[in-house]
């Protein structure tokens, strides 16, 4: 019971003066802060009228004089690029500078002029881990560490000083310093946000590390430095006394009267070297794509053209890459055989039944094996290679927007925008149609083969004289209108070009 009245009495007195009263306890708590402030010796603010004083307007305008010329630059390159290339390159060693040069994609095309592509392949990725060796842990923390002063060094300078400064004489000219401004007290509300907004910045910069590297690598490589070097260590003194001090933090409660506002003091790690060298790679990683897929195109249209004296063949309807389009401005996939297809059943129409018939007409027919099954296999590989043609003229004809497969496409097309079943049966569709033209395209390139192989060897029985395997090449000449051995050679050569085109395309 005792304890009960004492907790009512201490209620009591606690509702005299004031002890429990959220509000008195808030008053105190600033009264408190304005005395630590006022301890610090910088008159910034004062108490009695709520006001920032002039002091900190001309502190700002001395710093905003300092960084002026820095604020300029830096507006100048929006590029967040171009800063963490700036940090790289002061930072690189001569060796890799020169590896760097060598590297670019200017580079690598001019170097694959005169070398193989093997070869030019080695040879970047042994430039790249030679470069790529030379960052060991101590230079990477030494480049991030510049790397995270530049980006601070550029969120202070592009701070918007002018306006805040503005607040305080509202006749300042941005980037004018030909007049000092009046600085009158002005009610310190009016600043708080502006002073977080800086304060922000301010604890994010690495104040107790020296600047010259930073300097230095402006005056390297711009010539000189966007501030005296001599002003901003006094700048970067001033900030960090501040800083320690807690000077903003407690204007800022002071200001917005809330004595527990805190802010974080968090220096942010900037990292430059990592990107770098995922940058390098992925550089020299597509430059070498993209050769790679020039080699390929041009060794592609150079097969064509000799095949057909053309580059431009065709010969299919309705599996076409101009049929595809509607499907791919779609992202529902294509029709991704549509050229090799093209090719395949030009080759089979306009050699394959002519000349690669006549040769096989004059062997098979009239040839007299020694052994039936070398003929036997040769008669399949051919028989293969007139069916395949046969079946892509019914598969491109099922095709068409007017029968099977490609009435089912047109059919679903419409709705694919808004009906997610319509989108899978294209896709499926679509994978299923491109399945079946890869299989014609397969097995139709290894009857090919196999038909070349049995040739070959043909070829080389014809040039001993007397046959081992046919025994009566003499007669079978005498039945062709050019010498059969002739005929095998040309049907070689297309049949090894045309395979060479198929596998450019199906590796």
């Amino acid at each position: 019971m005792a304890k009960t009245k004492e907790s009512f009495f201490q209620k009591i007195f606690g509702s005299l003066f004031g002890g429990n009263d959220p509000e008195a306890q808030k008053r105190k708590l600033l009264k408190s802060i304005s005395k630590d402030l006022s301890r610090t010796g910088f008159k910034f603010y004062k108490a009695s009228s709520d006001s920032i004083l002039p002091q900190y307007g001309k502190f700002f305008w001395d710093v905003y004089k300092i960084i002026s010329s820095a604020q300029v630059y830096f507006q100048g390159q929006p590029n967040p690029n171009y800063y963490k290339n700036l940090v790289i390159e002061f930072s690189l060693t001569e060796n890799q500078k020169k590896l760097s040069e060598g590297l670019t994609e200017e580079a690598i095309i001019a170097m694959a002029k005169n070398m193989n592509y093997s070869q030019l392949c080695q040879k970047v990725k042994n430039d790249v881990e030679t470069l790529l060796a030379e960052f060991d842990m101590n230079r990477i923390g030494a480049i991030d560490s510049l790397y995270t002063k530049l980006m601070s060094f550029k969120s202070f300078c592009t701070y918007d000083f002018y306006f805040m400064l503005k607040k305080f004489d509202s006749s300042i000219r941005e980037g004018d310093f030909s007049r000092t401004p009046r600085f009158d007290p002005i009610d310190a509300a009016y600043i708080a946000e502006d002073l977080k907004d800086f304060v922000s910045i301010l604890n994010s910069m690495p104040l107790d590390l020296t600047w010259d590297d930073l300097m230095l690598m402006f005056k390297k490589t711009k010539g000189s430095e966007p501030v005296k070097p001599g002003q901003w260590n006094k700048v970067v003194s001033k900030l960090r006394q501040l800083r320690d001090n807690r000077v903003f933090d407690m204007v800022i409660q002071l200001a917005t009267k809330d004595p527990n506002y805190i802010t974080d003091k968090v220096v942010k790690q900037e990292h430059a070297v990592e990107s770098y060298i995922d940058s390098l790679k992925k550089q020299t990683n597509d430059t070498l794509k993209k050769l790679e897929s020039q080699m390929k195109t041009s060794k592609i249209d150079s097969l064509v053209t000799q095949l057909f004296n053309t580059n431009q063949v065709i010969t299919l309807q309705n599996y076409t890459d101009k049929a595809s389009q509607v499907f791919e401005k779609k992202n529902l996939g294509r029709y991704e055989y549509a050229v090799p297809l093209n090719y395949m059943k030009a080759f089979l129409l306009e050699y394959v039944k002519k000349d690669v018939r006549e040769y096989a007409d004059l062997v098979l027919i009239r040839g007299k094996f020694t052994t039936l099954p070398l003929s036997t296999e040769m008669s399949e590989f051919f028989h293969l290679m007139m069916e395949t043609s046969e079946a892509i003229s019914t598969f491109d004809a099922k095709m068409s927007l007017e029968t099977e497969i490609g009435l089912k496409l047109k059919t679903y097309l419409p709705r694919a925008e808004r009906d997610r079943e319509a989108i899978n049966i294209i896709k499926t569709t679509l994978r299923d149609v491109n399945g079946i033209a890869r299989e014609y395209l397969i097995n139709c390139t290894k009857a090919m083969m196999g038909f070349a192989k049995t040739l070959k060897l043909l070829i080389e029985d014809y040039q001993k004289g007397k046959g081992e395997l046919v025994m009566n090449w003499k007669e079978i000449d005498r039945f062709s209108e050019r010498p059969v051995n002739q005929l095998g050679i040309e049907v070689y050569k297309k049949l090894y070009l045309f395979v060479q085109l198929m596998q450019g395309f199906l590796q």
